[in-house]
């Protein structure tokens, strides 16, 4: 994500989705494996841990960012 953003993407990742559903679409069972994929792995051995969209956002449709509190008023050094 770090040089997605380096090239001027924006990113947006994703949890607490179906798994399961997921990776029955993009990791079929038996999808496109060669025979020695089909040896040394059982099928569906790829599985999805989170998603992250990739795109170009529309700046002028971003909310402002939102009031943060000074390191002062936050923290309190002992």
């Amino acid at each position: 994500m770090i040089v997605a953003r380096a090239f001027g993407l924006d990113c947006g990742p994703m949890s607490g989705f179906d798994n399961a559903k997921v990776d029955h679409e993009f990791f079929p069972a038996s999808g496109g494996l060669d025979k020695f994929e089909q040896e040394y792995f059982p099928d569906s051995h790829v599985k999805s841990n989170f998603l992250c969209n990739l795109g170009y956002g529309d700046s002028a449709k971003l909310y402002p960012r939102s009031p943060r509190l000074d390191f002062a008023e936050a923290c309190k050094l002992l």
